[in-house]
């Protein structure tokens, strides 16, 4: 939610509340007390539940610290590359957990991950020229970020831009996977790599909805082999074999 120059507010006192309040004003917020008008959101710093009571009357959603029972949203734990941004939430249920792997991504997100970004943004329009099919441009960007390639997100980059002017069309590949058991758990790691790569399925048998659900929400489900000539991107061919 956009919070640049909105008023927000902020109850309690404190280590927790100075926490909250430097996390709202990071944003851009306006920290205001319950009192103000036109309050957005409200912080609940200090488990008020009186002031809980009294900002929910006037239609206020609300973020009670330590009572996810009693928020209407969650703040997540942030790593900030600056456009870059990524929040982990656990809906209230740890605070500590979201805190810990915030930690973990901060060490593996490079300081320019940001940079990167940009010269995405900037490049965009030199992409659409080169590949004017958007599915094209999608997998050669695809390529481009790929873990080891060009522009893996993962590594430091020097100069994305000339990577980006190098771009080549992706081709399209299948690949065949054989599902044994109704558990995702016991996927390959090959397996649930590709799953969560591919850009159409092709479902050969009752292969089980936990193992189709491990591909992207917007990868195409389709009953029955594939054809022979792939389509762009990756195809996965699941054929259910009887344990």
């Amino acid at each position: 939610m956009r919070l640049e120059g909105r008023p927000v507010a902020l109850i309690g006192s404190g280590p927790a509340a100075d926490a909250k309040r430097r996390l709202l004003e990071r944003a851009g917020a306006i920290v205001v007390g319950e009192d103000a008008p036109d309050i957005l959101l409200g912080v609940v710093a200090d488990g008020d539940e009186a002031a809980v009571a009294r900002l929910r009357g006037r239609g206020i959603l609300l973020n009670v610290a330590d009572r996810p029972e009693l928020c209407d949203f969650t703040l997540p734990a942030i790593v900030d590359r600056d456009p870059v941004v990524i929040a982990v939430g656990t809906g209230g249920a740890s605070a500590g957990l979201a805190a810990a792997l915030r930690q973990r991504l901060e060490a593996l997100l490079p300081a320019k991950l940001g940079a990167l970004a940009r010269a995405l943004f900037a490049g965009r329009e030199a992409l659409r020229a080169r590949f004017p099919d958007s599915e094209v441009r999608r997998h050669a960007l695809g390529t481009l970020l790929a873990a080891g390639g060009p522009l893996d997100p993962l590594a430091e980059h020097d100069d994305p831009a000339a990577a980006l002017a190098a771009a080549e069309a992706a081709p399209g590949r299948i690949e065949r996977i054989e599902i044994r058991s109704a558990d995702p758990e016991e996927l390959s790691l090959r397996a649930a790599r590709l799953l969560g790569l591919a850009d159409r399925l092709y479902l050969e048998g009752p292969v089980p909805p936990a193992i189709a659900d491990r591909a992207r929400a917007d990868a195409q489900r389709i009953a029955g082999a594939p054809p022979r000539t792939a389509a762009p991107g990756l195809t996965l061919h699941l054929v259910w074999i009887m344990p």
